[in-house]
């Protein structure tokens, strides 16, 4: 084994003890920390700052269009409810509309189907009282025809024959309702 006095390194040799590259490298470092710090970190700093600020206020923005969205999309909506609510009330209208002039075209057709009956009845009634004084000359001239060829004389007065005719009518008259009877 070796002595302890072999195991002894000498001290240029020993790497705890510091040496002058050691300060040489330790001044680099801090002239290197002191110029990053001094030249390079504060504009990254800064962009990343000013990188944050820009992307708060894009939140913001983003915050402000969501609820403009929103409010724009709420008041769309009242509209559209506005706007089926106005429909329904004009199709209601409407149907009242319909229905009163439905009825009212009801009540002129029969206003003017009653008044075409009664045109009728009367337009009858006018024809059957022409026929009836029709019939009545008629049938006073073959009466007075008849009765002139029965009695063997002529009639020929206009009183006498309206007489005549008059008698043989109510006498026709009477025997039409007693045999009806």
């Amino acid at each position: 084994m070796a002595s302890p006095a072999s195991m002894i390194v000498p001290l240029s040799s020993n790497f705890l003890v510091p040496n002058g590259t050691f300060f040489a490298e330790l001044f680099a470092f801090a002239l290197m920390v002191y110029l990053l710090g001094k030249y390079v970190i504060p504009p990254i700093n800064n962009a990343m700052t000013a990188r944050q600020d820009a992307i708060r206020q894009q939140f913001a923005e983003l915050d402000e269009a969501k609820s403009d969205a929103e409010s724009a999309e709420a008041e769309f909506r009242a509209q559209i409810a506005d706007a089926r609510h106005e429909a329904a009330r004009i199709r209601e209208d409407a149907r009242e509309q319909g229905a009163a002039i439905i009825s009212e075209m009801k009540e002129q057709a029969q206003t003017e189907a009653a008044r075409i009956v009664e045109h009728a009845h009367s337009q009858i009634e006018a024809d059957r009282k022409a026929a009836v004084a029709s019939l009545r000359n008629e049938v006073g001239t073959l009466a007075t025809t008849l009765a002139g060829r029965i009695v063997g004389e002529a009639l020929e007065d206009e009183a006498r024959q309206s007489r005549v005719v008059d008698r043989f009518l109510a006498d026709l008259d009477a025997s039409s309702t007693s045999g009806a009877s």
